[in-house]
């Protein structure tokens, strides 16, 4: 292996991963230089300015079981600049509004006593009389919740943010995303909540409270970027990767755009959070015809945020809502003010941000901005949210591949393209898009930390980070501080089921 002061590491996309693996390269002495094709950093992590208003694209709490992790946060933004903030979510569904996680009493006075029983009915039911081969989304949450709450509380928000029907996504995402939780955990965390928690409690709960930065996720990533710099790593914004150039077992250097001009970055390690399909369409030469045709079933969702600025000081207490209502577009609705007062500048105002799951080209995503504005004022009055006399202002962001697609096809077309890179020795794949897995923003860290080890001699299997069986939003008192230890044996590609 090269001595660390002879390693130059290159690394795709500014986001929660790219520039973690920097930040720990720094630590190490190594020299790194990051290419971004965005204006800004963070990614889908990052944090809007508005005319003072900030507004994040999506909520991004800062909670984690990795303990790397957090120390990294802390260390990068201090105590101060970092709130605990309580959390409060709710469902909307049947012009209704339900707490999530789901509180007994407000569920049953919400569902009604008649209705409660027939899904407890059809929970038991689905236990007598399981789906036995899970393929879909729709089979693995029926199995565990009974179909009738499935239709209740998942179906239609979910289809929503997909774009795709229940039963064409894979069993597989739920597995990944919700875990071990079923409708007797639920019920008993519901029955729980109201109950005083003591030091006896065997699941030390990550859902009741989070912390966020003072000014949104993207401060963060911005003090990073700076730190970054300051210790002699090279940050080049608006730089699109246009070629990846590769020989035998190993990538040579990236061929990228920079404001328009054609540059060469050489390196001896290279690290991708870009999207795993454009890294393979992006490769000189061509990878072979079933790598490429596995990275063309690859799908992705695309999301934009409408931010409204409300002449109300206060307007409902909930961090975000999830709006399971056919009848509007939008999926979930954000109040940036509950997340932190410093996102708006003036107290006598509020900024919500309503959130829009679309495909790139469709009939949403090139609609004006001044369109999008009135759709989202609209849809607030629908919903009985505000009176949409009282939005006076509002700007739109799109976030193009904001989330990977899991359908039926998606795990044979990654483990193929695994498997062929499994061959380039020190091509490093991290992060949400760059796995095409859901990772969120501490995984997706972690898989950059341990990247970084492996390129200084360690061999983690990367590919295990989020495969734990417990619930994403729970800790047990059990868990270690990093999930993942050193492999005696060789990293290959392990087939996801």
């Amino acid at each position: 292996m090269k001595e660390k002061n002879q390693k130059k590491v290159v690394i795709i996309g500014a986001g929660p991963a790219g520039l973690t693996a920097a930040y720990e390269l720094c630590k190490e002495g190594v020299e790194s230089v990051v290419l971004e094709k965005d204006t800004v950093v963070g990614g889908i992590s990052r944090t809007v300015n508005y005319k003072g208003y900030l507004f994040d694209i999506g909520g991004h709490r800062f909670f984690t079981k990795v303990k790397a992790v957090d120390d990294m946060w802390r260390e990068v933004m201090g105590e101060k600049k970092f709130l605990r903030r309580s959390r409060l979510s709710r469902i909307y569904y049947n012009k209704k509004f339900f707490y999530y996680p789901l509180k007994a009493t407000n569920a049953l006075l919400g569902l009604g006593i008649l209705n409660s029983f027939m899904m407890l009915g059809s929970y038991v039911k689905a236990q007598v009389f399981p789906i036995k081969n899970e393929v879909s989304f729709e089979d693995w949450i029926s199995n565990r919740f009974g179909k009738r709450l499935y239709n209740t509380f998942f179906k239609t928000y979910t289809e929503k943010v997909w774009g795709i029907p229940c039963n064409e996504i894979s069993a597989d995402w739920a597995a990944q995303r919700i875990k071990g939780l079923s409708l007797i955990e639920t019920i008993k965390n519901a029955l729980l909540s109201a109950q005083p928690k003591n030091k006896s409690d065997i699941i030390k709960t990550l859902i009741d409270a989070f912390d966020y930065p003072e000014k949104g996720p993207g401060q963060m990533w911005e003090m990073v970027a700076e730190s970054i710099q300051k210790r002699g790593s090279e940050l080049k914004m608006k730089s699109s990767v246009e070629g990846i150039v590769w020989e035998k077992d190993k990538v040579t250097a990236l061929e990228i755009n920079v404001d328009g001009k054609k540059e060469t970055v050489p390196g001896t390690d290279f690290i991708s959070s870009m999207p795993i399909q454009e890294l393979v369409r992006k490769m000189k030469p061509e990878p072979p015809a079933e790598v490429m045709e596995a990275a063309d079933k690859l799908g992705y969702r695309d999301f934009l945020t409408v931010s409204l600025i409300v002449n109300k000081a206060d307007l409902f207490q909930d961090n975000w809502i999830y709006i399971h209502d056919s009848t509007v577009q939008v999926g979930r609705i954000q109040n940036f003010k509950n997340w932190s007062p410093s996102m708006v500048p003036d107290p006598n105002k509020t900024c919500l941000g309503l959130e829009y799951f679309c495909f790139e080209g469709d009939g949403l995503w090139t609609t004006s901005d001044e369109e999008l504005v009135k759709l989202a004022t609209k849809e607030l009055g629908m919903l009985g949210l505000v009176d949409p006399k009282d939005v006076e202002d509002g700007a739109v962001v799109r976030m193009p591949k904001a989330y990977p697609i899991y359908d039926s096809v998606y795990v044979e077309a990654v483990n193929t393209i695994r498997e062929f890179l499994a061959g380039i020795g020190n091509m490093y794949l991290v992060g949400r898009n760059g796995m095409h897995k859901y990772n969120n923003q501490d995984h997706s860290m972690l898989t950059a930390m341990l990247s970084v080890k492996n390129i200084l001699g360690a061999n983690y299997d990367v590919w295990e980070v989020n495969v734990d069986n417990e619930y994403h939003e729970e800790i047990k008192e059990t868990d270690s501080d990093l999930s993942l230890v050193a492999s005696t044996q060789p990293m290959v590609p392990k087939r996801i089921s």
